[in-house]
């Protein structure tokens, strides 16, 4: 049985994913060089290692003991590189990090800049994804660090405090809402909405949220950037929800009108996640304490 790593990350790129073709971008790989790749990993097993559907791929039973095997080998091969990267003069270190929308647009640039800036030979795998996702990555150990909402469940997960903001409504200056100060998200499904890129974790987020008040999200258009939602409720194309700290910084060009959100879940306290501060690598561990500063 011959697999090498560009088979193992493949293939945990794919089960992490949900589907070949996002397993693939992942990997930097072709999609039909994928399917080959997972095709004659299959076949040198002599058995299936995904279950495929409308729905995207999952792993079957032996697809789920090599994901264990293969993110163990991974993690060594990650460990190997840093330990030897400082003789070969490279890049020492990598972390991978998954934040959610908030963490992601609003705080780690800054704080991502001054740690890249202290450490010259580390880098940062750094991808978006839902608190909840990220919640199970970190304890399946495909994440190195985490940082999420603090509303969700954390199991035995070691946290930290990071962040605290909240989400608010933006408006047109003189929109109906804007005369209200306070209102429920319920209440603001009426409105068409400028938003996020459909894939973007806040924008599946809250999609969710309205599906649970039996109500669509009117999406007029989706944008990569909080500023550019601004931009484009200013002209009244529709309303949108942004973190307070990105509506009061657009609030000071902009003609803006920001409507406290009375859902709990609009406050956000978001909080660092990993499995064990003893068991991530060195270069993790300071940006753990970078983050914490």
């Amino acid at each position: 049985m011959r697999f090498d790593l560009i088979d193992l990350k493949l293939y945990c790129d794919v089960v992490d994913a949900g589907a070949i073709t996002a397993g693939a971008q992942r990997s930097a790989l072709a999609l039909a060089a994928a399917s080959t790749r997972i095709r004659k990993m299959e076949d040198t097993l002599g058995a299936a290692l995904l279950t495929r559907s409308r729905q995207g791929v999952t792993p079957t039973p032996a697809g789920r003991m090599l994901l264990k095997h293969a993110r163990t080998i991974l993690a060594q091969g990650a460990l190997l590189r840093e330990d030897l990267g400082a003789y070969a003069g490279g890049v020492s270190g990598e972390v991978r990090l998954l934040a959610n929308t908030n963490a992601l647009t609003e705080f780690l640039p800054e704080a991502l800049s001054q740690f890249l800036a202290a450490h010259p030979h580390v880098s940062v795998d750094l991808e978006e994804r839902l608190s909840d996702e990220i919640v199970g990555l970190i304890a399946e150990g495909v994440g190195d660090i985490g940082i999420v909402a603090g509303t969700v469940e954390m199991g035995a997960l070691q946290t930290y405090p990071f962040r605290t903001d909240r989400f608010v409504v933006v408006t047109t200056a003189g929109h109906d809402l804007a005369k209200t100060g306070r209102v429920a998200f319920a209440d603001v499904l009426a409105w068409d909405f400028v938003g996020l890129d459909r894939a973007s974790s806040l924008q599946r987020f809250l999609a969710g949220k309205a599906a649970r008040e039996g109500k669509p999200l009117k999406l007029r258009v989706q944008l990569r950037s909080f500023d550019a939602v601004c931009r484009l409720v200013e002209c009244g194309v529709g309303v949108g929800v942004v973190p307070q700290t990105t509506a009061r910084r657009a609030a000071k060009t902009m003609a803006l009108g920001i409507v406290d959100l009375t859902d709990d879940w609009a406050l956000r306290d978001l909080t660092i996640v990993i499995r064990s501060l003893d068991e991530l690598r060195p270069y993790a561990r300071e940006l753990v304490e970078s983050l914490r500063a």
